[in-house]
């Protein structure tokens, strides 16, 4: 058995405490993108890093499972943009199977947020207009990873990136070929906040197709 103490223990409530009230405002909402757009606001406040940070599950052909943390670069009523290496292990996998699922974790407001939908490319017009906003070293890095596959050592991944530095030189590093954007497109968001004794918020937006009407419900937690 693991020492005991690694693990945090399940949190204490005062059970002649009164509840906090439900929160009428988060079950108003007739829409999802809105609802996030508020709560993102709030991480962004109030997160101390990356409140964009977020889960990315995909599968591969033969439905094995897998995870990785990512970073939200872009939202609207489409859905929800990340940025890659096509010929990752992620890239792979959306190519396989473009379904996808998202988790946001935001500790700091004990809140969380699911999406689970399917994928689509980004255009490449809006890939290149990201790009040329991210750091110069982080667009050589593009060029310089061969991101999943195996790396014999630092001086390897260093040599690369002089490698594509020299060669660009002073002038505009453009996208790689492999380098590129996916949008999930939600058919399922939910929302989950934390309650005392486990008894915490759940409320998840679901639609058969895109451009349907969202249908809203309740969940037990």
């Amino acid at each position: 058995m693991s020492d005991p103490n690694l693990i945090p223990p399940s949190p204490s409530y005062d059970p002649t405490a009164t509840p906090p009230p439900d929160d009428a405002a988060l079950f108003a909402e007739a829409e999802p993108f809105a609802l996030f757009a508020r709560w993102f606001k709030q991480a962004r406040d109030k997160e101390p890093n990356d409140a964009n940070a977020m889960a990315l599950a995909t599968a591969d052909a033969n439905g094995a499972p897998d995870v990785r943390m990512v970073l939200l670069k872009d939202f609207d009523a489409q859905g929800f943009v990340f940025y890659s290496n096509a010929e990752s292990a992620k890239g792979l996998q959306l190519e396989a199977n473009p379904r996808a699922a998202l988790c946001f974790h935001w500790k700091t407001l004990r809140r969380q947020v699911r999406v689970r939908g399917l994928i689509e490319p980004v255009r490449a017009e809006e890939a290149d207009a990201y790009f040329q906003t991210r750091d110069r070293g982080a667009r050589l890095g593009a060029w310089a990873s061969e991101q999943s596959r195996p790396l014999p050592d630092r001086l390897a991944l260093e040599k690369r990136v002089a490698e594509f530095a020299l060669k660009f030189g002073l002038g505009e590093v453009p996208r790689p070929p492999h380098w590129r954007g996916w949008r999930l497109v939600p058919s399922h968001i939910e929302f989950w906040r934390d309650r005392p004794f486990r008894l915490h918020d759940r409320l998840v937006f679901t639609r058969e197709t895109l451009g349907a009407v969202w249908e809203k419900r309740r969940l037990y937690p």
